[in-house]
């Protein structure tokens, strides 16, 4: 991990990486006159600098520009009024709720992808989840049963079968992405059965009550990010990537 980070004048970094925990085996690196910053991550032996294909930053960077606002002026705002109101267990059901409705999106990637035993997992989860807890409500499969989530999405279907990511990309309101990803997002949408319950008016009035109770579950990471990172910019795509 980088334990430090400095200026040693204006054109160059001193970076100083530890192996593990010991404090004595370090590596020192002197990053040359033309180094950006762009390349900076943590350095260890066998590790090599994260090459992120970024042709389109100044456009992502227009969008992150966007975003950044659109999360501070307004998704925010709304989501603290939401979290005033809103008891903390009404909200993490809320979430349930949603997370079961995109079961069948974990379901078919992960068979896609040949994790039958995920595939299952999910199913299992899928249906107990729908009836004993209450239609997705409560997450009874993991807290009663201990069967936990399992991330899949087109995305990652795609990786598998040998689809590159492509060009980074950040999306307006969906955030860090990439070309491939981009496109699997389209194709996760229509395995959610959200999309089939509601049409449209109310269809996207219970993806913007999705996305501010995502928000308000979420205690200020973003800002955290923003405080921090000498480039939010950079440490989102990378810390994506």
């Amino acid at each position: 991990y980088a334990e430090n980070l400095a200026h040693e004048n204006e054109n160059n970094f001193l970076i100083m990486a530890a192996a593990g925990n010991d404090a004595d085996n370090k590596e020192i690196v002197v990053a040359p006159d033309d180094f950006s910053g762009d390349e900076l991550l943590f350095l260890d032996d066998d590790e090599e600098f994260l090459d992120v294909y970024d042709p389109l930053e100044p456009i992502n960077r227009g969008i992150f520009w966007f975003n950044d606002k659109f999360y501070f002026y307004l998704l925010k705002p709304v989501a603290k009024g939401y979290r005033w109101v809103m008891p903390d267990p009404l909200m993490l059901g809320i979430g349930n709720f949603f997370s079961n409705l995109a079961s069948p999106m974990r379901i078919i990637n992960a068979g896609l992808q040949g994790k039958f035993s995920d595939a299952g997992n999910e199913l299992t989860r899928f249906a107990v989840n729908t009836t004993i807890g209450i239609g997705g409500f409560f997450d009874t499969a993991k807290d009663h049963f201990n069967l936990k989530k399992k991330d899949e999405d087109s995305g990652q279907t795609l990786g598998y079968y040998g689809i590159g990511p492509g060009p980074y990309l950040v999306l307006p309101f969906f955030g860090p992405s990439s070309f491939r990803d981009g496109a699997g997002l389209l194709a996760d949408s229509r395995m959610d059965l959200t999309y089939y319950l509601w049409e449209d008016r109310d269809y996207w009035a219970a993806i913007i009550l999705k996305t501010v109770n995502t928000v308000a579950l979420d205690k200020d990471t973003y800002e955290g990010i923003k405080r921090d990172a000498l480039d939010p910019y950079l440490f989102v795509r990378d810390a994506w990537t």
